[in-house]
């Protein structure tokens, strides 16, 4: 094995390593990601909120016991491999082994060591958008059509992954229209590339248009809902954060776009990124979104910086800094601590903004390691509110939202499918079954009026328990248990999931 590839499976290691020490064994999973593994339990090809490809990973995942390690496997996985694709992009770029150790140590000591953490469709995104810059960096430098044909594969396994990634083309389209590869898309392998694409991503969009295009739905709700309250300078402060450790690469990486001789065939990724950041700041995207623009960059920097700095010392530096601006870092962005020593150490917390939730108020831990703890707890105690129904088989556990319905359904011993009409848990109830009890997970400030309008339509209910754990942030969600229906409940189900749907 050469010096090169041996450095290189030293920086995988210690990516996988890392991804797993930097999280605590009292965190459950993210409330996200119990959704994306409900969904190898319903395969299709599509979903409200995401293409299939996550429901594919979940599927693997499933095969392999469901196990937290599993889960947590293949984003590190995805991101060992933009490792990967970013030593391979800076060896295209006739960088040395100080670039590629340079570029990788960058990207290793980044936000992606956190969106490497999660079961999400994130990870394979960023995965994506490096794969595709690679290839197109492959095309110009070969003229080869193979590489336009595997760009058209990628971006249509990115496609099915997650719709962000079309946001790489809109920024693409202009700038190689302002370069003199604008030839390349009248060209026959680029419309052969085009198809390939169209027939790859066929399925999605024909899923699509049979169930009234839910992106759409569902795209308007975070504008009305979540993106509403995005504001530019708050989008470029997170670009700022995410990769804060190889500023002093990508900085010159841009300069050298412009000014670099060796790099003026490759202009256009300067114009690129400039198009794809308005775009996604004109939309007002979430910061993370444009995460995946980044690695490529880095090779481009790396082999700049390489090329102009023979210090040895400055070199050193330049391999230090990233390494240590994260060790701050680390002590507050990841689940590293229990939420106990999060409380103890509340001002490094609040100075960095992270115990500020989305309701605007602070809180005692960030909401992200709150979306992280309490699952087991309300699973368990969903359970033992089960086993007091007379019937089992015909009793509906009911929820509130995705989290709580995916959480008692990965930690449940009791092998409960709970559903909630909300998100694509709106198409998984079985309505195949008499029910005829209600096991009903309701918010804490709610219980009253549920008790009231719910317990009208049963002989009787009453509260079996509560999430009690302090640092959730389900805390308060109470469990009901409603017995012997009184009237037709899955008539009221279907009604109400038919209101429900997009």
């Amino acid at each position: 094995m050469t010096k090169a590839n041996t450095l290189l499976c030293v920086f995988i290691v210690l990516k996988f390593v890392l991804q797993y020490l930097l999280i605590i064994p009292e965190y459950d999973l993210h409330r996200d990601e119990y959704l994306h593994l409900d969904q190898a339990n319903h395969l299709a090809w599509g979903y409200l909120s995401v293409p299939p490809v996550t429901s594919w990973i979940a599927t693997l995942i499933k095969w392999l016991g469901n196990g937290v390690f599993w889960v947590r496997f293949f984003p590190a996985l995805c991101g060992a491999l933009t490792i990967w694709v970013v030593w391979k992009t800076t060896e295209t770029l006739k960088g040395g082994l100080y670039a590629c150790a340079l570029a990788a140590t960058c990207t290793l000591f980044s936000a992606l060591m956190r969106l490497n953490q999660l079961f999400q469709p994130n990870s394979v995104d960023v995965l994506c958008w490096a794969t595709l810059y690679f290839l197109l960096i492959k095309y110009i430098q070969t003229n080869k059509p193979k590489w336009l044909y595997w760009f058209a594969v990628v971006f249509a396994f990115g496609f099915l992954n997650k719709y962000n990634v079309a946001f790489l083309i809109i920024g693409l389209l202009p700038s190689i229209l302002l370069t003199k590869h604008r030839q390349l898309l009248v060209t026959r392998p680029f419309f052969l590339a085009l198809l390939i694409s169209l027939v790859l991503i066929s399925p999605n969009l024909i899923w699509q248009y049979q169930n009234d295009f839910p992106v759409f739905h569902h795209m308007k709700i975070l504008a009305e809902t979540q993106l509403v309250n995005v504001t530019p300078a708050d989008f470029f402060k997170e670009q700022f954060i995410y990769f804060v450790g190889g500023i002093i690469v990508l900085v010159p990486g841009l300069y050298a776009l412009l000014f670099y001789k060796p790099f003026e065939k490759y202009r256009l990724f300067f114009f690129s990124i400039i198009f794809t950041l308005a775009v996604f700041v004109f939309l007002r995207a979430k910061g993370y979104y444009a995460i995946g623009i980044y690695p490529i960059y880095l090779a481009f920097g790396a082999v700049f910086v390489s090329a102009k700095i023979k210090s040895k010392w400055i070199r050193a530096a330049y391999i230090i800094i990233p390494a240590t601006i994260f060790i701050p870092v680390a002590r507050v962005a990841f689940p590293n601590q229990t939420p106990e020593k999060i409380v103890a150490n509340s001002q490094r917390f609040k100075r960095a903004g992270l115990l500020r939730w989305e309701d605007g108020k602070d809180h005692e831990i960030p909401q992200d390691f709150a979306d992280m703890v309490g699952w087991k707890e309300l699973a368990e105690k969903v359970d033992a509110a089960y086993t007091k129904s007379p019937d089992p088989e015909n009793t509906l556990v009911l929820c509130d939202n995705y989290g709580q319905a995916g959480a008692i359904n990965y930690y449940s011993k009791k092998g409960i499918r709970a559903v909630t009409f909300n998100a694509d848990y709106v198409n998984w109830f079985d309505l195949s079954k008499k029910y005829k009890h209600l096991v009903r997970v309701k918010n804490g400030w709610e219980t009253e009026a549920e008790m009231k309008e719910t317990g009208q339509l049963f002989t009787s209910g009453a509260i079996t328990d509560s999430v009690t754990y302090r640092y959730a942030r389900e805390r308060g969600a109470a469990i009901f248990l409603f017995l012997n229906a009184k009237s037709d409940i899955n008539g009221r189900l279907a009604k109400e999931i038919e209101e429900m749907r997009w």
